[in-house]
């Protein structure tokens, strides 16, 4: 999946895409790339961000969802608004990206039921700037996402629709990231496809010498797209579809010489 954010204040790539021609010749280019799915969204998630008038979140989106759809490039829309996802449907979004679940808006589990696209469900106990003490973060995170799932499956929606985000870096420290990277295995058990979203997020940031800059975290996303597509991760959202499409070119190749 790649990541295009359509706002003037994403953590890594503000303001890049705000246009309806730079967005959707951006999209062009991650598709050209080797991207799946280009997931468009409109409202900043990063830390310190607040909640967008829907109003202003659908005047950025659907228009590049409206070109988007003209050259058939497949797309997700990145929204915790039930009205969104359902004008998205309608311009043929394939899949909604809901970092709430489906929290945020009482509304998205019928949307969602109602459209039968494809729905993320993000883990989250909060904003990605929130900071929560987990006992075991891996064990928590697939009981809340297993609970999660189950309320959507009592409000209609199809377990077959379901996918799951382990919700990499919101409302978890670094070392809670990476102990949820080293248990994909484990989330894998709720039989669910897993999305791994971790593309220059500051817990990499923290690793790296490089330090605190996005866009020199994109190798170190490029090995955990590889390690995910490893523990078997039904996708990744990344930034620089580029590098990870070549890790996973390698990562599937050595694979597939495997004896």
């Amino acid at each position: 999946m790649g990541i295009l954010n359509v706002t003037p204040d994403s953590f890594s790539d503000g303001g890049a895409h705000d246009s309806v021609a730079a967005a959707v010749e951006y999209a062009v280019h991650m598709r050209e790339c080797g991207a799946d799915l280009i997931d468009v969204g409109g409202e900043s998630t990063r830390p310190g961000s607040e909640r967008l008038p829907v109003e202003e979140e659908q005047r950025r989106v659907l228009p590049v969802l409206d070109e988007l759809a003209k050259r058939r490039i497949p797309v997700s829309i990145d929204t915790m608004n039930a009205s969104t996802a359902a004008a998205a449907a309608e311009r043929g979004a394939a899949i909604i990206n809901d970092v709430s679940g489906g929290t945020a808006d009482a509304d998205m589990a019928r949307v969602a039921a109602e459209t039968g696209l494809m729905f993320i469900a993000m883990h989250s106990r909060g904003p990605s700037g929130t900071r929560t003490t987990y006992r075991d973060v891996v064990d928590e995170v697939r009981l809340e996402l297993e609970y999660r799932v189950a309320a959507l499956i009592m409000q209609g929606v199809h377990p077959g629709q379901i996918i799951v985000d382990p919700g990499i870096g919101f409302a978890k420290d670094s070392a809670q990231s990476w102990e949820l990277l080293g248990g994909l295995r484990e989330l894998r058990a709720l039989g669910h496809p897993l999305l791994v979203g971790a593309s220059r997020k500051r817990f990499l940031g923290e690793l790296l010498p490089t330090g605190a800059k996005p866009r020199k975290r994109d190798a170190a996303t490029a090995v955990i797209s590889a390690l995910s597509a490893e523990a078997g991760a039904w996708g990744v959202r990344v930034h620089d579809v580029p590098a990870t499409k070549a890790a996973l070119d390698v990562w599937s190749a050595m694979n597939g010489a495997v004896r």
